[in-house]
Formats: structure tokens, sequence, C-alpha cells
């Protein structure tokens, strides 16, 4: 591992001399991408730096104690030691986690797609909830949300949700959310007070480069029409909705949120080439062998990956047995304790996979 690190570090001098260099700072986007390549490499290269550091202060420690023979001496070089120690396991598997292979994905915007289930309007009810979950998080991270496309039941509910949040890491955090989530909960339509169980389907799909899937604009078929639902005098008496079918796949996006056609076509577009990347994506998932064994991460669209109990309060992630007794602070957006849970067991299982 250190050799490799060592390896790594030569790599980000030689970046260091490179983004400093006149004339590669004149080829703009070759010196962009190496200021990507050495903000990439810089976590690494300074807890190796660290880990280094430490290891010179057992070093240090050992020889005051084989060398002094004032016992307060001694007794502050003892304790110095045991804690480098201690500090570089610490560091030597955070040097582990480092080196995992990046997901390229990690750092791009997101498109959430949240459909009701099982369930019918009370699924549609909390589709509803869930988009401002997610809208709530977007904003303690202080990232934009813009709506594609929602589909109201009539009730406050939302029979389909298409969104986009913008904004740095968006993809790395929100990647484990893909799946089926349960809800548990008296419908506010029972009248006898019994508990149903509805189920909402959420997938997370990273925004694409025009240059990652390749569109040809002759197999598709773009349709304009009315937009429905709340929206100014302007949305709702022109013809700005647009609905592309892409015909090879089958696939159809429909978008009515910008007063402008072309807006709303572009951004159905950016839904498109997401979808289709992860099809794409999900096709060379299937052809390895050691295909996420955990189902943590990206996650199965059809897997059931999370229960939410109103009654008790309580919601359980399936895929790592995690349990939280505070529902309403969760709906609420705060939902940073699951993301950072699912990373860790997701770094703990490649970590095994490596090891």
């Amino acid at each position: 591992m250190l050799n490799k690190i060592e390896g790594i570090v030569d790599r980000f001098n030689d970046v260091a001399d490179m983004i400093n260099d006149a004339d590669i700072i004149a080829d703009q986007e070759r010196w962009i991408k190496l200021m990507k390549e050495h903000s990439d490499l810089l976590p690494l290269v300074e807890k190796f730096m660290e880990y280094k550091s430490t290891q010179e202060t057992i070093k240090e420690s050992i020889t005051m104690l084989e060398e002094e023979s004032d016992e307060e001496i001694r007794d502050m070089a003892k304790e110095e030691l045991t804690n480098a120690k201690e500090r570089l396991v610490i560091l030597e598997d955070a040097l582990k986690v480092l080196l995992l292979p990046k997901d390229p994905n990690d750092d791009k915007n997101v498109f959430i797609e949240i459909r009701g289930g099982a369930g019918g309007d009370e699924a549609a009810l909390f589709a509803a909830e869930l988009f401002r979950m997610y809208s709530r998080y977007a904003e303690r991270n202080k990232w934009k949300v813009e709506t594609v496309n929602i589909n109201e039941n009539g009730l406050g509910g939302f029979k389909e949700a298409i969104f986009m949040i913008q904004g740095k890491g968006a993809f790395s955090k929100l990647k484990y959310e893909s799946g089926v989530h349960r809800v548990q909960r008296v419908p506010v339509t029972e009248s006898g007070g019994r508990i149903h169980t509805s189920t909402v389907t959420v997938a997370v799909l990273p925004e694409v480069e025009d240059v990652e899937v390749e569109l040809d604009m002759n197999d598709i078929r773009v349709d304009v029409f009315r937009s429905s639902g709340n929206g100014g005098q302007c949305v709702n008496t022109t013809d700005s909705a647009v609905r592309i079918t892409h015909m090879p796949s089958g696939i159809v996006i429909s978008c009515q949120d910008e007063k402008s056609q072309l807006k709303n076509k572009d951004k159905a577009l950016k839904v498109l080439r997401a979808r289709l990347y992860e099809q794409e994506l999900a096709k060379q998932q299937a052809s390895v062998a050691q295909d996420r064994k955990s189902q943590v991460g990206t996650g199965d669209r059809s897997e059931k990956i999370r229960t939410y109990n109103f009654p008790q309060g309580r919601l359980t992630d399936h895929r790592i047995k995690l349990t939280i007794h505070r529902l309403d602070s969760v709906l609420d957006g705060d939902i940073e304790e699951i993301i950072d849970s699912l990373n860790t067991a997701d770094q703990t299982e490649r970590l095994k996979n490596i090891e």
C-alpha cells in the first residue's frame, strides 16, 4: 500500500509543477484537468504526510525511551508513543479508504425520480413527503433544486416527481437512496384507524454530459402540450410543456416546469441522457461477477431499502440494519446520519473485497 501511495505522491508533485508551467496554463482545457487531478489527489497526499510524520514521532519516542534516564521525560515519551501508535492505525484505515476507486459520478448533480407505488393516494401523499425531505436536505447543503415534472393527484400528493439537485458531491450523497421506500401509517382517508402499508419508488441518476451519451435526435419524437396544475397564466395557457419519446428504448420524459418550451425540452433531454446512461451502467454491472454483494450504493430500484413507521416514529434501513427513532426530523431533511452510515457500510464492504 505504501509503495502505491509513494507513486501517487510522485504524480502529485509532477502535477503541481505542471500547473505552474506557463505553456500548460495557456492550454486552459489541459490546465483545468490537471487542477482537478491535483485537487483529487490532495486529500490522500496530506493524509500520507501526516502518516509519515506520525511514524517519525514513534521513532523519536522510542529513541528517547532508549536514551533517557529521567523518569518524567520517559513518562512523556511513553504517552507520546502510545498516542502516536493509536493515531497511526487510524491513519492507515483512512489511507485505505482514500485508495478505494472513486465513483466517477460522485461529484455530479443528480436527477431524482419519485413515483407512488402500491397504496394509491396514500403512496402519492408519501411521495410528496419524500420530495420535501430531499428538498430540505438540499437546502441544508446549500444545493439548488429544480423541478422537471410533477404529476399531482389532487389531494396534495405526487403520482410522479422528477427534479434535479445541483451541488458538488450531490450524487455521492444521494446515490444510496435508489429503491423502494415503504411507509406504514394510518392514512388520512382511513376511518377505522387501521395501519396501511404503501410504497414509493425512488431512482437517483447522475447528470451526464452530452459527450457521455450519444443521442441521435432522429430517434426522438417531441410533442408539445399545454401545462397543467399549479403555475402562472403564461405557463397554463401556452403550449410550453414538452414530452419527448426515445423510440429505441421507449423512454418517455415530460417536462412542464418552465415557461419556455425550449427550456423544458432541454431539461427533458438531460433526464433522458441520465436514464440511458443508467441503463448502460446497469448492463455493465450485470456482466461483472462481483456485483455489489452488500446491495449498498446505487442499489436496485425494485429492492425494498427502507421502512418509515409513523405509529412508532421509527425509520429502518434494511440494507445495513440501521434503526432511527426520530422520524419527524428525518422527513424534515435531517438524513445525514443515514447517508454517512450507508457510505461507511459501502466502504467497509469494498475494503473487504480488496483485502
